[in-house]
Formats: C-alpha cells, sequence, structure tokens
C-alpha cells in the first residue's frame, strides 16, 4: 500500500510540473515541461547521488580514515543482506545523516561529523541502521527525484515571476494569462512541498521499522532520533539551508527559520519514538548495550 501511495504522489509531482508548465505556456509549455521533466528524471537516476553528494562536500570513508565507521556499515549491511554501500563524511556539526543512490547496488550513505561525534555507538548503529532501510526499500531514487522535480517547479515558479514582471502574462499561448503566472509563482512550490512532505513522512516510518530490524534495537534508533533533533535545533546546516529541496532527504530536518516551517518534511519525531518504543516493547526489549558497543 505506502508502495502505491508513493508511486502515485511521485505521479501527482509530474503531474504538478506539467500543469505549472501548461498554466506559463499552454500546450507548447506543457510539452517542454515534459521534456525537462523526463530528462530530470532521467539525470536524477544516473547522477543524482554524485549531485548531492557534491553539495554537501561529502569525503569518502574507509577501512584507512574512517575504520570504526565503515566495520559498522559493513555488519549493518550483512544484517540486511544488502551490498556493501559507499560511506561519506561530510564536515557539518550538525548530527544528521542521509542516504542516497539509484539502487542497492549503487548506494551511498552520507553521515556528518557531528552525528560521529555526538551520538554513541549504538545510536550510530541505529542511524545507519534507518539509512540502509531507506537503500533495501529503494527510497533513495524517489527522493532524490522528488528533490529534483521539486527543483525543477521552484526554477519555472522564478521563471513565471520573470514571465509576469517583464512579459505582462501576455503569451498568447498562456491559457489563464498572467492569472496562470501568479498560480505557477505562488502555489506550484508550495503544492511541490505538500507532495515532499507525503512522501517523506511516508518513507520515514517505514525506514524507521526497517532500521529497527536490522539493527535488531529500536531503542538505539529512539534515543538517536531524541538526540539529534534536540541538537539540530540549536546547530545550522548551511548546505540544507541553501539547498532546502533536498531537506526531506535527512534522517531529521536539517533545516531551521523560516526553511524549516516552509518544507516541514518529516513526520513529528516524538510520534517516530513512540513507534519505536512500541517495537521495542513488542520485542521485549530494555535500553542496554548491544554487540555494536564491543
Amino acid at each position: 500500500m505506502n508502495t502505491l501511495r508513493t508511486f502515485a504522489l511521485m505521479a501527482a509531482m509530474t503531474a504538478l510540473f506539467l500543469g505549472a508548465g501548461y498554466l506559463v505556456g499552454g500546450e507548447a509549455g506543457m510539452a517542454i515541461a515534459f521534456v525537462f521533466a523526463l530528462g530530470s528524471n532521467l539525470f536524477a537516476y544516473w547522477n543524482s547521488d554524485k549531485v548531492v553528494l557534491r553539495m554537501y562536500g561529502a569525503e569518502p570513508a574507509d577501512e584507512h580514515n574512517a575504520p570504526g565507521l565503515t566495520h559498522l556499515v559493513a555488519q549493518l549491511a550483512q544484517n540486511a543482506d544488502l551490498p556493501m554501500p559507499k560511506v561519506y563524511v561530510t564536515d557539518n556539526d550538525q548530527p544528521n545523516a542521509f542516504a542516497t543512490g539509484r539502487n542497492p547496488d549503487h548506494a551511498a550513505v552520507c553521515v556528518t561529523s557531528g552525528l560521529l561525534h555526538r551520538c554513541s555507538r549504538e545510536e550510530l548503529a541505529g542511524v545507519l541502521a534507518h539509512e540502509l532501510g531507506h537503500i533495501k526499500h529503494r527510497d533513495t531514487l524517489t527522493m532524490t527525484i522528488t528533490a529534483t522535480i521539486a527543483g525543477a517547479v521552484s526554477m519555472l515558479a522564478n521563471f513565471a515571476l520573470f514571465f509576469g514582471a517583464f512579459g505582462g502574462g501576455n503569451n498568447r499561448n498562456n491559457p489563464l494569462g498572467f492569472v496562470g503566472v501568479l498560480l505557477v509563482a505562488i502555489l506550484a512550490p508550495f503544492a511541490a512541498m505538500l507532495v515532499q512532505m507525503a512522501i517523506s513522512r511516508t518513507r520515514e516510518f517505514e525506514a524507521d521499522r526497517a532500521g529497527a530490524e536490522i539493527s535488531g534495537r529500536p531503542l538505539w534508533l529512539a534515543s538517536a532520533l531524541d538526540r539529534i533533533e534536540r541538537a539540530a535545533e540549536e546547530t545550522p546546516n548551511p548546505q540544507a539551508n541553501t539547498y532546502p529541496a533536498t531537506a526531506h532527504m535527512f534522517i531529521i530536518n536539517p533545516l531551521h527559520g523560516r526553511f524549516a516551517s516552509l518544507f516541514a518534511s518529516h513526520p513529528s519525531t516524538a510520534e517516530r519514538i513512540e513507534r519505536l518504543n512500541a517495537m521495542a516493547a513488542e520485542m521485549g526489549q530494555a535500553p542496554k548495550p548491544g554487540p555494536w558497543s564491543a
């Protein structure tokens, strides 16, 4: 059901982009938007992981420069019956993490330096297992394509503003004239944000459950989510503020101020923790050290 819902939301995002193109330029605008959406999706399929990692200045981690991290990822990947993903670290004091890549064979997990410094090994295992859950469910492709289309919608909105300011909305191909331009400029980015939020909420809950199953300890992730949210509220993430359309990729919303309210792409952390606590209770678990601390 969740997979079908995600597919429907992705289709809605693409339809939104096509509709925005129609409102700006009529049938010709919709055709151009379709070609651009197709090209954007193809580019995102093959290159989105590289683009996102470059945005955040992520550096590869391996057995030489981060043996503990890579060993932990390898253990969890084996637990999840997944190929070993590439591992990256980005120099960012905010504790956070994300996964990217078009499929499990071409996936990457990226953690911030703040996550490594502020979380225990058990909490780190919980976070990494969550990201592997995204990879296992192929959410990484969904989220990166969503970010690509959302960015394209924002670009189209900017174009609509420019067109309205300097063209007066008098394009004969525009079915609604200046009203259509305003609809695209004002409503399209907001609608894209709502679709992103819906997709992210669905996928985050599923990744929490998958991560808890991969690590075997739901409470590790619950503890990590609480720690990360409290720290993230006090610690800015400059790259995420520069590229807010990527915020939904992180395990906790990395944005602050007005961006946090405009791009509230994550479900309530309290609800996520409550679900994880319930899952732990079903498994008969209480907080205690596990094998990952060895």
